[in-house]
This record gives structure tokens, C-alpha cells and sequence, in this order.
């Protein structure tokens, strides 16, 4: 099943906003540094060139459809999450659907053991970077270690001209068990608001937009508690249905993936962008089409099980509405 580009109605003053866990976006190289080894291609995934290949141009179609059908355009800007390096951005934005919208890219390393790192790509045409930077997460395991964990990436630019303030984040997994890890997401949270804390204290008015794979739900004691507050709204909030999310385990729905922003996109100001709607990007071609599994995100593994997909997460996007 391929994509189908349709625009129900051409608003040129809509401009999407998106966010997509790319599910392990390696290259085909060893990093001695890291623990890739699952992605070589004497790995037991039998992780190669071709289905590198495959995989980028697979991607780079999804995210050029991500809120193509009202804004007829693609995002002009994508953060993503559980990407290896640079290199496999580069890779990413020279695919056929995505190299004429000059995409830039915003990346840093962090100290992940697996390698996996948080970025922000951007349409050159339409925003500019002025200030980025890492916002390192400090945790300790049982044992008092250090427990590494992706960054937190913080941008700072101008989207046709407001300074926005944009943090993209991955945080800390569920694995061993929701509730056992549940207090690492909890300080995820809490290095966020320090940093909106930081920014708001410079200009009271600023706009911020918060985000990531949270691996917790809208609900849950991290977002709703701990980052949500006042000064922040959750469009995602509504979208997560007994039917319907980001991600699927054991057939449950949840919607990790989420794009928060402070109340001021609400306003209607000249010159400006404000908050016109939020939805995941789950179209047809993103699913599997048959069987057991029918429905859900059409992944690239399934385990040591090639499947050929895009990804196991769907994407999520909010539409921005430019007020000239």
C-alpha cells in the first residue's frame, strides 16, 4: 500500500509542526563506542545497506505526508527521536521526497549506551536557527551509577520571523517495568521546566513548544503532574482512544508521542502563529494491512523479525496557523 497526496483544502497560512520516533534509525557501521551491534550486517538482524536504504526512503515519505492534506506541504519542522548520528540525518534528508525542501538539521550526540539520539530538521525556507543546545538528564541506578540517558535538545529559532523556543525529548523507557522507572520520567519532566523556567524568566511571554517520545501517556503522573502545567496545553490529551494512538502493546493503545505548547499559540496575534489543530498521523500506508496485527503501526522489526515498515511508532503533528 503507497501513500495517497490529497489536499482537501489548500491553506497556505498552515504550517505543520511534527514529531516521529523513527524506531532505530542505524547506519550500517560499527560504533565502538556504542552498543550497536544489532544493526550490522553479520548481526543476527542481518541489518544491511539495502534495507538501510529501504527504511530512509520509507521514512522520508512518511514525514513529506505529514500534514500535507490541509497545509499542502511537508512539516517544516520534524523533531525525531532513535537516530544513531548525523549521518543517517543526511542520509534521511537527500531521500527522494524530501531533498528539494532543504531540510537542516539540528543534532547532537548524547550519551545513550545504544547511540540513539534526539534531532530537530527544518525547512531553511521558512526558520532559523539561533541557539541550540544540549540539556543532559542526571540519573543514578540502584547502585548509585550514572544512568545514561538521551539529552534533551533545546532550539532556539525563528519560524517566518517568531522566536520560538523548540525542546525535543526522548524519555527513559519502560522495560524494567512502568512503575519501577516511572520516577526517571518524573525528572525528565522536571529537567524541562527548569529549562521553561529558564526561558520564561528572560521574557514572560515566550513561546515554547515541548516534544517527544515521553514513554508515558498524557495522563500519566509525569506529563500530566510533573510537566504540564499552568502555562502549558496538551492537545494530545483528547486523541488517545481505546482505539487509536502512537504505539501498540499487547493490544493496547498508548500515545507516548506527544507535542505540548505554552498558552500563548491560543492568541490571535498579527504576525504570528497560533494553534488551529493536533492529530496523529496514522494514514493507511503507516499500518499493517492484514492479519493478527492489522491496524497497527507496520514496523521495521518485530523483534529479530525483518517486516520491512516504517516505523513502530506513528508520528503526531499540530498545524500552525500564520496570522499575517
Amino acid at each position: 500500500m503507497s501513500p495517497k497526496k490529497y489536499v482537501t483544502q489548500k491553506q497556505t497560512n498552515l504550517h505543520t509542526v511534527a514529531f516521529y520516533n523513527l524506531e532505530n534509525l542505524f547506519d550500517t557501521q560499527d560504533d565502538p563506542e556504542t552498543l550497536d551491534d544489532d544493526f550490522l550486517p553479520e548481526s543476527e538482524k542481518r541489518w544491511n545497506k539495502k534495507r538501510y536504504e529501504k527504511k530512509l526512503f520509507k521514512l522520508g515519505t512518511a514525514i513529506s505526508n505529514i500534514g500535507f492534506s490541509k497545509s499542502g506541504k511537508a512539516p517544516v519542522l520534524v523533531g525525531v527521536a532513535e537516530v544513531e548520528n548525523k549521518r543517517v540525518l543526511e542520509d534521511l534528508v537527500q531521500t527522494k521526497h524530501l531533498a528539494h525542501k532543504e531540510y537542516g538539521i539540528v543534532h547532537y550526540d548524547s550519551p545513550d549506551e545504544r547511540g540513539i539520539d534526539v534531532a530537530l530538521l527544518y525547512q531553511k525556507s521558512h526558520f532559523t536557527v539561533t541557539k541550540s543546545q544540549r540539556v543532559p538528564l542526571l540519573l543514578e541506578d540502584e547502585k548509585g551509577r550514572r544512568d545514561f540517558t538521551r539529552d534533551t535538545l533545546w532550539v532556539t529559532g525563528a519560524l517566518h520571523g517568531e522566536v520560538l523556543h523548540i525542546l525535543i525529548n526522548h524519555w527513559p523507557s519502560r522495560r524494567d517495568g512502568a512503575e519501577l522507572t516511572a520516577h526517571k520520567r518524573i525528572a525528565a519532566a522536571q529537567k524541562n521546566r527548569e529549562v521553561i523556567e529558564q526561558i520564561t524568566a528572560e521574557d514572560s511571554d515566550a513561546k515554547i513548544i515541548v516534544m517527544g517520545d515521553f514513554n508515558d501517556d498524557p495522563a500519566n503522573e509525569s506529563v500530566k503532574r510533573h510537566l504540564v502545567q499552568g502555562d502549558l496545553y496538551n492537545p494530545m490529551e483528547r486523541l488517545l482512544t481505546k482505539y487509536r494512538g502512537t504505539l501498540n502493546y499487547r493490544g493496547q493503545w498508548n500515545l507516548f508521542d506527544q507535542i505540548i505548547f505554552t498558552n500563548n499559540f491560543h492568541r490571535y496575534q498579527k504576525d504570528a502563529h497560533s494553534f488551529s489543530e493536533a492529530n496523529i498521523f496514522d494514514d493507511d500506508f503507516l499500518k499493517v494491512y492484514r492479519g493478527r496485527y492489522k491496524g497497527m503501526p507496520f514496523r521495521t522489526y518485530a523483534g529479530r523479525r525483518y517486516k520491512g515498515g516504517y516505523s513502530d511508532h506513528f508520528p503526531v503533528f499540530v498545524h500552525l496557523k500564520y496570522n499575517e
